[in-house]
């Protein structure tokens, strides 16, 4: 049973047990607040939110080394990132520190410290911040904390650049000053929006040039300082198939009787995976620089395909499956500017359809009944 009792110090102890049975004692110097302590204690119990305060004591290094080797789900270049900003951003600050021990203030300090004396980039302190919070929230749910320190922590703000796209033309110009073993890249690319790994990753047995179809089925994906194939995609929306224009398919086939023999659409010159790092030195600057196109990244590919899909009137779900979104909402995110304003054509069909509504009855009645109808006012 709990109890409090007055120690021969004047200070009151309250003796409670863990709902495992585990006997603990807590001392203050009032006996107000050992009955509000033990009050909680039993509420906590009682609708199964006990913490016990002990389990608090164990350092933060050695609970957030267990929590990301038990993350299963993580792909190997997801895991690869993130014990690299665990090793060397966080746990150099939180490492040797009681979990139960760690402040909201203490992680402003950090969050500011990375910002600013360290001058990671923005981006770079969020991610960071994102692992020891996403952390932070196992140990809550561990039940070593009663909640996270990770609470209206301000952080620094991600300045958003302009999303540049190319013109049609500007595709046809870059894809005449690629190596010719490379220039389907630039089509596949522009067109369909793949990613780097998807487009690297793509393989022949996924490419139905009789079907006009491609299906993006792996990716290449970065590992150990280098690349390596996955034969699944991201996510289950990055999985999909593609219809292929016809300038495509002519495209691809001449590609393929120029390209070394591989199972990848687009190998390397030994039939190997492509390197990204070489990619991007011997052929993709190059042709840039050729085309008078600098500076242009491969990424900006999928922005000019996404654009040419808006331009020519696609909603944006179709946009979302083509370039394998999660959902409609990152696409809008992302590329919600670019879409035409509806507003005025929206006025003008509801005057339409009104008008085309009203010829409809007008043609059932007979000339007294039309001679009953008002007319539309001039606007």
């Amino acid at each position: 049973m709990a109890s409090i009792h007055k120690q021969p110090n004047g200070r009151w102890k309250v003796r409670y047990r863990t709902p495992d049975g585990q006997g603990r004692a807590q001392r203050f110097d009032r006996k107000t607040d050992a009955k509000r302590f033990l009050h909680g204690v039993e509420a906590d119990k009682a609708r199964r939110a006990f913490v016990d305060p002990r389990s608090g004591r164990e350092l933060f290094g050695k609970y957030a080394e267990d929590v990301l080797e038990a993350r299963l789900s993580l792909r190997p270049a997801s895991r690869a990132r993130d014990e690299s900003y665990l090793h060397n951003h966080v746990l150099p600050a939180f490492a040797q520190t009681q979990i139960a021990r760690i402040r909201k203030a203490d992680v402003q300090r950090w969050v500011r410290e990375l910002s600013e004396g360290k001058g990671l980039a923005p981006r770079t302190v969020r991610e960071c911040y994102r692992i020891f919070g996403g952390i932070m929230r196992e140990a809550v749910e561990d039940r070593l904390i009663p909640e996270s320190p990770c609470r209206r922590v301000a952080l620094p703000r991600v300045e958003h650049s302009e999303r540049r796209w190319l013109t049609a033309e500007q595709v046809e110009t870059l894809a005449d000053a690629m190596d010719e073993r490379y220039s389907a890249t630039v089509h596949v690319g522009a067109y369909l929006g793949l990613r780097w790994g998807e487009l690297a990753g793509l393989k022949r047995q996924h490419l139905h040039l009789l079907k006009r179809q491609l299906r993006v089925v792996g990716s290449l994906e970065r590992f150990n300082g280098g690349f390596r194939y996955v034969p699944s995609t991201k996510s289950a929306s990055g999985r999909r198939t593609l219809p292929l224009p016809t300038f495509l398919v002519d495209a691809l086939a001449h590609h393929l009787t120029i390209a070394p023999d591989s199972e990848f659409v687009f190998p390397s010159t030994t039939g190997a995976h492509l390197d990204y790092n070489n990619y991007l030195k011997r052929y993709w600057r190059p042709a840039v620089k050729r085309a008078d196109l600098e500076p242009l990244t491969i990424h900006e590919l999928r922005h000019t395909a996404a654009a040419i899909m808006i331009d020519l009137g696609a909603n944006p779900i179709t946009v979302q499956r083509r370039l394998g979104h999660k959902d409609v909402t990152t696409t809008l995110q992302q590329y919600g500017h670019i879409f035409p304003e509806q507003d005025d054509v929206l006025t003008s069909r509801l005057d339409g359809l009104r008008a085309r509504s009203l010829e409809a009855r007008v043609s059932k009645l007979c000339p007294s009944e039309v001679a009953k109808i008002p007319t539309q006012s001039a606007t």
